[in-house]
């Protein structure tokens, strides 16, 4: 029966999505910010909201562009909105919000590389949105290790098409020099960010965690495995755009382990490539009452954590 809802895109499923992303982000709130209730406040609350919701948006654009899940259905962004629920604290953390947006408009454009059209172009676009969102969250800038691996994965390309990613990180340097000169009349004042790396975990160490933490390893290990298993069935064309996707969420994998504040906000970078393994895995379960299984653990345990 829940397989059945999402099974098919469809207006009301966006509707669930948004309820459940706004569930997480009010829950982040009640339990995370004590800041004064101000216009200012409420204000930037609406502006993350929105964010939050257009990175919904996004993440089924990119699915559905490239052909990443073999139906027509919204489990990934179900899944999406599930995470935000399973980890509040990923709503509460503006420039990991931010940064995450800037990443999935560079993932965007590097999955539109399967085209082959517009390389220049859109090699560049996805190395600035990525430099950007590294001005948000420095370790998002391992994300630029994803357009290498996509130029390694279509081999027709040029020695230019090598280089243009670098200038896009360049002109991102450049403009947010020139920013910072003319605003706050220093060379690098804007460049507010913190490359230390942390390898202390012991934050998780709460039972909320431990579970999150839990299911979201187990279920995207056992999905993976499948996942990389029928990479090999899928039409030539768009086997590369299922690799990029694996990288992907290895790469978000690395940012959560050196993170430097272990907050859980940085468990955000895995959300969207997670989602769609995991989405892809529901698709190939022939066991109706295991997939209804499945999907309900994964939509019961955010709620449950919520309780703890």
């Amino acid at each position: 029966m829940i397989t059945s809802i999402f099974n098919k895109s469809k207006s009301i499923n966006f509707i669930i999505v948004f309820i459940i992303t706004l569930l997480a982000f009010i829950m982040a709130r009640v339990k995370l910010i004590d800041e004064p209730i101000t216009v200012v406040f409420v204000l930037k609350q609406i502006v993350l909201l929105f964010i939050c919701y257009i990175s919904v948006f996004l993440l089924n654009f990119i699915v559905s562009k490239n052909n990443l899940t073999m139906e027509n259905n919204s489990y990934e962004i179900l899944l999406f909105s599930l995470f935000l629920l399973l980890i509040v604290h990923t709503t509460s953390n503006t420039n990991i919000i931010c940064a995450n947006f800037f990443v999935l408009l560079g993932l965007r454009r590097i999955m539109s590389l399967r085209s082959q059209k517009n390389v220049e172009k859109k090699l560049f676009d996805a190395a600035f949105w990525i430099a950007i969102a590294a001005l948000f969250y420095f370790w998002s800038i391992l994300f630029f290790a994803l357009i290498l691996i996509t130029l390694v994965l279509y081999p027709e390309n040029k020695l230019r098409h090598w280089i243009i990613p670098f200038l896009g990180i360049v002109t991102v340097f450049v403009i947010s020099v020139s920013v910072s000169i003319i605003v706050y009349d220093s060379f690098f004042e804007i460049f507010n960010i913190s490359s230390t790396i942390n390898y202390d975990f012991s934050s998780y160490n709460s039972i909320k965690y431990l579970v999150a933490i839990t299911l979201l390893l187990s279920f995207g290990i056992w999905s993976s495995i499948f996942y990389l298993q029928n990479i090999k069935k899928k039409k030539k064309a768009f086997r590369a755009s299922f690799k990029i996707i694996i990288a992907a969420v290895i790469i978000a994998f690395l940012i959560v382990l050196q993170a430097p504040e272990k907050s859980g906000s940085e468990f955000l970078f895995m959300f969207a490539p997670l989602a769609i393994i995991i989405a892809n895995y529901i698709e190939v379960i022939q066991e109706k009452w295991f997939k209804e299984v499945f999907l309900a653990l994964l939509i019961l345990v955010p709620f449950i954590t919520l309780l703890l």
